[in-house]
């Protein structure tokens, strides 16, 4: 798939206020200071696309961007991040469940890991709440340059490892980098992929 075109819609404090359309979603999402911001403008060629802040968990709304006028790429905020209070995670907990269970046109969520972590329980818990809500979902490892190719391979089976305890079969898994620009091309021919399945259905 090729870019043409990547345009900020809107940022929504709550699922209601997310674009009245149908065009196909995709969320991305991950803890705080996974490389979020860089994969979404890695992935759209456009380096000012998303904000990329120096402090973690800075998105606080749901990010719209419209994608070749096709698809929209969602960026939700990210979890996990520590200086908050219960009364602020609590919201963002809320809006982010609130989008991924009740807005229509999400048709995948991609999770964001950071390949240089061993499996954290924040992410593995998000991912069974995932598993049981029913949402198809991919996992996505960033900062894969920041590791030698065997080492990123090893903490990657690790993963599998442990999540093989609880799934049968799992999620697909992409390996990227921003710096690299490494795994654009399969995560843009997955989505590709999943909207010419929803144009034949």
């Amino acid at each position: 798939m090729e870019i043409k075109k990547a345009e900020f819609t809107l940022s929504a404090p709550m699922v209601s206020m997310c674009p009245k359309d149908t065009k196909p979603e995709y969320a991305f999402i991950g803890r705080s200071n996974v490389g979020k911001s860089s994969l979404i403008n890695m992935l759209t060629n456009n380096k000012k696309l998303a904000k990329i802040s120096a402090t973690p968990g800075k998105t606080l709304l749901i990010n719209h961007f419209i994608i070749n006028n096709e698809w929209y790429l969602v960026d939700l905020p990210g979890y996990g991040y520590a200086k908050r209070s219960k009364k602020e995670i609590a919201k963002l907990d809320q809006m982010i469940q609130g989008y991924i269970l009740q807005r229509e046109q999400l048709v995948n969520v991609f999770l964001l890991v950071d390949v240089r972590l061993e499996a954290q329980k924040i992410d593995l818990e998000f991912i069974e709440w995932l598993g049981q809500s029913g949402v198809p979902f991919a996992i996505v490892f960033t900062k894969a340059d920041k590791l030698s190719p065997t080492k990123v391979r090893q903490n990657i089976d690790a993963y599998k490892k442990v999540l093989m305890e609880t799934w049968e079969e799992l999620p697909p898994i992409f390996v990227t980098s921003s710096e690299k620009k490494e795994g654009r091309d399969e995560v843009l021919d997955y989505i590709d992929s999943i909207n010419q399945e929803l144009k034949n259905g």
